[in-house]
Order: C-alpha cells, then structure tokens, then sequence
C-alpha cells in the first residue's frame, strides 16, 4: 500500500526568508466546498504563519479559493483554519517557539491519502547577508553549470 500525495501549494519564498531547522506534518481543518477548491488547486500559502494559541495551532493567512459551484456553502477564502497535531508535538513546539528568532512557516500544502495535509518547518530568520550569500551561490553554481554544458558541446 503506498501513500499517493498530491502536491497542491509550495511556499518557496519560506526557503528564501528562512533557515528551516525541522518539519512536521499538520492535518487541516476544512469545510464543504474548501476540500473541493484544494482538489483543483486553488490555494496559496505565499503569505500564510502559523500560530500556536492555548495549546491548539492555527494557520493564518491561508488562502483557499472559494469554490466556483459553491454558492452559500463558500467560506471565507482568508478564513482561520485550524490545524491538528499531536499534543506532544505541540508542546515540544511551543518550547521551540519561546526560543529567540524561531517561528513556525507553512512549507507545502498536499492531499496524503485523500487527506489535506501542511507541512509545517521550524524556521530561523535569515539576515539580509545571509539571503545576499544564498543569492551568490546560486549564481555561481548557475555559472558552473553553464560552462559545463559550453565545455561538453565543444
């Protein structure tokens, strides 16, 4: 039996602003027509955090298309959604939290078995030098690979 999953948002500006230290898999709360809008993929966590509030945790700014066929039964696009996890897993996040410079970032948004799921990164917050290195390194393994293909041509 292998688990089929449905990649439907990607936060890749979460790896730009961040250095993630660990992941976890959150379950999400939805309701009616939300489940069908995630299938066709309209939804973005580009500007989405995530906040742990008397030992529940929630993802804001988690934007979920309302359903084309929807009608009444649409719900706020921006609306709170709750996430589930393990208590203990909440719990060891909390304390990673009252660290200084953590904070928990949406990663990914997928279907795992029919089921929406988020993956959740503990990050640390980059410096401005720190994203200006990262930059540099992509242009130099940009400029690696160019050569490499110029010198397999020739």
């Amino acid at each position: 039996m292998s688990e089929q999953i449905k990649l439907i948002a990607n936060n890749k500006k979460a790896y730009h602003d961040y250095f993630i230290e660990e992941k976890y898999e959150a379950g999400v709360v939805l309701h009616g027509t939300e489940v069908k809008s995630m299938r066709m993929g309209k939804c973005s966590i580009k500007e989405a955090f995530i906040r742990i509030e008397n030992g529940e945790i929630f993802a804001y700014g988690m934007h979920v298309s309302p359903y084309e066929k929807g009608n009444i039964f649409n719900r706020e696009p921006l609306r709170v959604k709750k996430l589930l996890m393990h208590r203990s897993e909440i719990n060891k996040l909390t304390g990673k939290i009252a660290e200084k410079g953590y904070t928990l970032v949406p990663l990914q948004v997928y279907f795992k078995d029919g089921r929406a799921k988020v993956e959740i990164g503990l990050a640390k917050g980059k410096k401005l030098y720190d994203k200006r290195q990262d930059i540099a390194k992509k242009d130099q393994r940009r400029e690696a690979e160019k050569e490499l293909k110029i010198k397999m041509r020739g």
